[in-house]
C-alpha cells in the first residue's frame, strides 16, 4: 500500500510538471526574486526559456524576452554578477532585438560596459542602437552619448553630438546641458578658446535661470585667465560670486589670479615669497576648496 501511494504521488508530481507552462515558471521566478531567493529564480527563468526555445510564435518571443530580462536582472541587481548579467543581456538583444526588454537591456548594458569594463566605445554602440528604436528618453540617451565622447577625449565628435542633441530635441531639458558640454569640448581644442567663451555666454543668454549659468560664467573666467587676462578673469569671477553655488571655489581662483598679477608686477619681482608661490593645478568647477567669499569685495578697492 505504501508503495502504491508513493507511486501515485510521483505520478501526480509528474503530471503537474507536464502541465507547467512558461508563464508558470515566470511567475515562480518573479515570486522567488521578490522573496530574495535569486538562485531559485534563475532556475525558474531557465525553465521558462527552455520551454520556449523551439517556439517561434509572437507570444513565445514576448515570453522569451521576459525570461532573459528577468534572469539578467537577477544576476545584476540581486547577485551583482556583472559578467553573467552582461552575457544574458547580450543574448536577449541578439534573440529579441525589437522587444522593449532589448531597449532596456541596451541601456543597462551600456552602463555596465562603461563602469565595470571601461569600454566606452561599446557603451556608445549600445546607446546608439537604442536611439534607433526612438525611445521616449531619446534626449537623455543622446546626451549620455555626448558625455561618453567627452570622456573618451574625442572632443570633435562630442561637439558634433551636442549639436545633434539640440537639433533633434530642441525643447528637451537637456539642451542647456548639451550647450554647456559643447562649450567644454570646444575649450579643450587648440585655438578655440574665444569660441568656447562665446558658447558659454550663449548658454547664459538663452538659459539665464539654468543651474549651469553660474558655472558657465565661472568657466569664462578660467578661459580669460588661461589667456593671461587675469584682471578680466577676476572681474568675471567676482560677478560669478553672486550666483555660484560654491563661492569658496570662486574665491580660491580669484586669490590665485591676484597672486599671478603680483608675480608679474615690478613690486613682486625679487621677493622670495612671491618667487616661490607656485600656482596650483586647475581644478574642475565642481570641486570645493578653501577661501573666503568676503575677500571678493575688496578685489577692486
Amino acid at each position: 500500500m505504501k508503495s502504491l501511494r508513493l507511486a501515485l504521488a510521483v505520478l501526480s508530481l509528474a503530471a503537474t510538471a507536464c502541465r507547467d507552462k512558461p508563464v508558470d515558471h515566470l511567475q515562480r521566478a518573479r515570486d522567488a526574486t521578490f522573496e530574495k531567493r535569486p538562485d531559485e529564480a534563475l532556475v525558474e527563468y531557465r525553465k521558462a526559456f527552455d520551454a520556449l526555445r523551439h517556439d517561434s510564435s509572437p507570444e513565445a518571443l514576448v515570453l522569451r524576452a521576459r525570461a532573459l530580462k528577468g534572469a539578467a536582472d537577477v544576476y545584476w541587481l540581486e547577485q551583482r554578477k556583472v559578467k553573467e548579467a552582461v552575457g544574458v543581456y547580450r543574448e536577449l538583444i541578439q534573440q529579441c532585438p525589437e522587444s522593449p526588454e532589448a531597449l532596456e537591456s541596451r541601456i543597462i548594458l551600456a552602463d555596465l560596459l562603461r563602469v565595470h569594463y571601461r569600454d566606452l566605445r561599446g557603451a556608445i554602440d549600445q546607446l546608439t542602437a537604442a536611439l534607433k528604436l526612438n525611445p521616449p528618453q531619446g534626449a537623455e540617451l543622446h546626451y549620455l552619448v555626448t558625455k561618453l565622447y567627452f570622456e573618451l577625449g574625442d572632443y570633435q565628435q562630442c561637439e558634433l553630438e551636442t549639436r545633434r542633441v539640440m537639433e533633434r530635441f530642441p525643447t528637451s531639458a537637456y539642451v542647456d546641458d548639451a550647450l554647456y558640454l559643447q562649450a567644454q569640448a570646444i575649450a579643450m581644442m587648440e585655438g578655440r578658446r574665444q569660441e568656447a567663451s562665446r558658447t558659454f555666454a550663449d548658454l547664459r543668454t538663452r538659459f539665464p535661470d539654468s543651474e549651469l549659468a553660474p558655472h558657465a560664467l565661472f568657466e569664462m573666467g578660467k578661459l580669460r585667465a588661461d589667456a593671461g587676462e587675469n584682471e578680466k578673469a577676476i572681474e568675471t569671477w567676482v560677478d560669478a560670486l553672486k550666483t555660484h553655488p560654491d563661492p569658496a571655489l570662486v574665491q580660491d581662483y580669484i586669490a590665485r589670479a591676484r597672486r599671478r598679477i603680483a608675480n608679474t608686477t615690478a613690486a613682486g619681482v625679487g621677493q622670495r615669497e612671491v618667487a616661490f608661490d607656485r600656482v596650483r593645478p586647475a581644478r574642475t568647477s565642481l570641486e570645493a576648496v578653501g577661501g573666503r567669499p568676503e575677500e571678493a569685495a575688496h578685489e577692486h578697492d
